[in-house]
């Protein structure tokens, strides 16, 4: 009797770029049975050099759960429950309320909320269809949550957006500086780098600066305990001891830079002892730091939500440029100021205009010359362009409660655990007239107010493009098939636009889409014009600059010391302190400070599906210094009461003695999924700066108590959050405890 073989699927295999933060490692994605079973870091993969986090590998176990969202919901009424529709009903019956809507309140009472988690080519269809064919500058994206400071500080002191440096910098450097990030725990696999440059080098200094003593300081040769809202005096200070010590390259400063007058002039009639209280560390401290920018041959400085997250964000940014220009430390191999960028498409982003000051190409919707060059290039009407300035993600919010803004699409992002001031930000979703959401999951705190519920393929289930913090573009691709019939985003935009009648809607693929997007950067700061779908597929990844076919890419700015700017000089700016917008009383006499850790990203929509990460941090928790905690009769593993003028809520208690007094910290990816009362941004300040419009994450007044029928104590949280032994000898200091200001 004869038998028939049985038939085994061979695993398929391709490569993306990981969902996850800014880094941009290529990941080998291998499936099997159509459902991804292993990921790798790709060897020659010039972001991570084959590294991995623990993020990344676990990717496998949180793309395919039972709660993906596999096709098109609508609920007909608030207080009903959503159903399934076919994707034309839906896009059908989601037009039919836009276009009426637009009708009755004209085109600026809708808007787009998007993300860093979108490819480029989704991020550029938002754009087409909200500026370009509905008319209305109100599109922007969570990357204003964290990355606009850095946007606005590179284009006000360098004339341009985007980093100049590149990864490779880190082994050319003699002295790095992390200046307000988490680097070890945000960061993993480009710190790795760090720590194996430390190793192999050990005269390189790492300088690393934060209230909070994190696993990024244990590295540190010198560690200094600004004090929380310290940055800019502490960065004046610096750049007045650089200049009293002679270490200035004047020969940089006077061919390439503009305004050194009167940043020097500001410096040398600033308050000396008024700066070093303001910075909130010992004198000493600052002459360390000080020493070891002036001797460094190389200085690069890591920077993120630290100096962003703040109403005077841009001027953190502008402030660690000035020590750059200062010092001729840009421009050269192993130098620089670099941002880190949050998400993995960030960068695209900007590249594409998602930004609501922002057109693709580094343009700016205030300029008359760019809107005419958009329009044109995409064959709209003059004046279709809207002069009127789009609504940022905070500013989205407030005009929804208000009632000025009626309709909404959110994609890619968790806007009721990611913005501050959740309540305002709950009453908010709940007043609008039409909530869409595009997510590949359901439920999560969004799509639990979303009358539309669009289904979307992930990373691993699309192709796509995406630029990383080394403005890396990277082509990402498909190994599995996404759920039931979700699609990739820029399709769902794609076909919207179509069912709305506009055209320029019809692509084959996302290749089309990208070919389109790279037309209106050509000749720009960010010119990828010679980098189409083809090359990218087959070469994988080119840094722009990129002009021309041959172009290899570019892997730093300002070789030429010619910077964006009308005179091609960079300018100093002279940015003077400014407290936060809400300072510590007798009521409310404690800094709370959010942030990261290693385990999660963002709102848990992904990390929060994945047992191994669950395990590594099983719960939110504020940590808080021992005196602190004392003085309020608090010990590790009891639950706290936190609150602020906004809200309040309740969390275990950890214990870290090297966190600065009067400073607690709550990580920010807990929200209402996973219990009441437990999400960081119940109580953080919405103020916004005047100019990047980013929301102050970083400092808000709180209160902390043993919270009233408490549960019982929590055993996990009796240990600190220190992890691993120093590199060597690190210098550390007490931060003195701010001092409440009568109220």
């Amino acid at each position: 009797m004869m038998t028939t073989p049985l038939l085994i699927q061979e695993p398929t295999q391709g490569q993306a770029i990981c969902p996850y933060c800014g880094v941009g490692c290529r990941l080998l994605m291998e499936s099997a049975s159509g459902e991804l079973v292993r990921v790798t870091g790709v060897a020659d993969a010039p972001a991570n050099l084959g590294g991995i986090c623990a993020k990344g590998a676990t990717l496998p176990e949180v793309i395919h759960t039972p709660d993906r969202l596999m096709q098109p919901h609508v609920r007909a009424a608030r207080g009903k429950e959503p159903r399934p529709m076919k994707w034309t009903d839906a896009l059908g019956w989601t037009a039919a309320r836009f276009r009426e809507i637009i009708d009755r309140h004209g085109p600026d009472a809708v808007a787009f909320y998007g993300s860093g988690q979108l490819d480029s080519e989704a991020s550029y269809l938002a754009v087409k269809l909200f500026k370009g064919s509905i008319g209305t500058n109100n599109t922007d994206s969570n990357s204003r949550l964290c990355m606009a400071s850095a946007v606005t500080g590179y284009q006000t002191s360098l004339g341009a957006d985007g980093p100049p440096c590149c990864y490779a910098d880190i082994d050319l450097s003699d002295c790095l500086v992390v200046w307000g990030s988490n680097m070890a725990d945000a960061f993993p696999v480009t710190f790795n780098r760090v720590k194996a440059h430390l190793k192999a080098n050990p005269d390189v200094e790492l300088i690393v600066v934060d209230p909070r003593r994190t696993n990024t300081a244990n590295y540190a040769t010198l560690y200094v305990p600004v004090a929380a809202g310290g940055d800019i005096p502490l960065m004046n200070a610096v750049g007045r001891l650089l200049l009293e010590r002679g270490a200035v390259d004047h020969a940089f400063v006077a061919a390439h830079t503009e305004g050194f007058g009167a940043y020097r002039d500001f410096l040398l009639h600033a308050d000396w002892e008024g700066l070093v209280s303001a910075a909130g560390v010992l004198e000493a401290s600052i002459r360390a730091l000080a020493d070891r920018v002036a001797r460094s041959r190389a200085l690069l400085t890591f920077y993120c939500q630290g100096l962003n997250q703040s109403t005077v964000g841009m001027w953190k940014n502008n402030s660690i440029i000035n020590l750059h220009l200062l010092t001729g430390q840009i421009g050269k191999p192993g130098a620089g100021p670099f941002s880190l960028t949050g998400q993995p498409n960030a960068m695209g982003g900007r590249e594409a205009g998602l930004l609501a000051q922002a057109l693709p190409g580094y343009r700016f919707s205030e300029d008359p010359g760019h809107r005419a060059e958009v329009e044109a290039y995409w064959g709209r009407p003059a004046g279709t362009v809207s002069t009127r300035p789009g609504l940022t993600a905070v500013e989205m919010s407030r005009a929804l409660e208000a009632g000025r803004l009626k309709a909404i699409w959110i994609a890619a992002t968790n806007p009721a655990v990611s913005l501050p001031d959740l309540h305002q930000v709950r009453r908010a979703l709940s007043r609008a007239e039409l909530i869409v959401v595009q997510d590949p999951y359901h439920p999560t705190e969004a799509t639990q107010f979303a009358d539309v519920l669009l289904p979307v393929a992930q990373w691993a289930e699309k192709t796509g493009t995406m630029t990383s913090s080394e403005r890396l573009v990277s082509f990402s691709e498909q190994v599995v098939k996404p759920p039931g019939v979700a699609l990739p985003d820029w399709q769902i935009l794609a076909r919207f636009g179509q069912a709305m009648g506009f055209s320029g809607f019809q692509f084959e693929d996302s290749g089309a889409v990208w070919d389109e997007l790279i037309g209106l950067t050509a000749g720009r700061p960010c010119d990828m014009a010679e980098m189409p779908s083809e090359r990218l597929r087959r070469e994988r990844h080119l840094r722009w600059p990129c002009p021309s076919v041959d172009h290899p890419g570019t892997e730093r700015l300002y070789l030429d010391r010619k910077f964006p700017t009308p005179s091609g000089r960079a300018r100093f700016h002279a940015r003077p302190h400014r407290p936060p917008r809400e300072t510590t009383d007798h009521e409310f006499p404690l800094v709370l400070t959010t942030g990261r850790l290693y385990a999660h990203w963002h709102t848990l929509t992904r990390t929060g599906k994945s047992p191994k990460l669950v395990r590594l941090e099983p719960s939110a928790f504020v940590e808080v210094h021992p005196d602190d905690a004392a003085e309020v009769g608090l010990a590790a593993g009891q639950w706290a009461e936190l609150s602020s003028r906004r809200g309040l809520i309740r969390l275990p208690v950890r214990i870290n003695q090297r966190l600065s007094r009067g400073v607690v910290f709550v990580p920010f990816h807990w929200g209402d999924q996973q219990g009441e009362n437990m999400a960081a941004n119940y109580l953080t300040n919405p103020a916004i700066g005047r100019i990047a419009k980013q929301p102050e994450f970083k400092y808000c007044a709180v209160r902390l108590a043993p919270a009233p029928d408490a549960p019982e104590v929590a055993p996990d949280f009796a240990r600190t959050t220190w992890r691993g032994k120093p590199h060597k000898a690190v210098v550390v200091e007490a931060s003195p405890r701010p001092a409440p200001v009568p109220s």
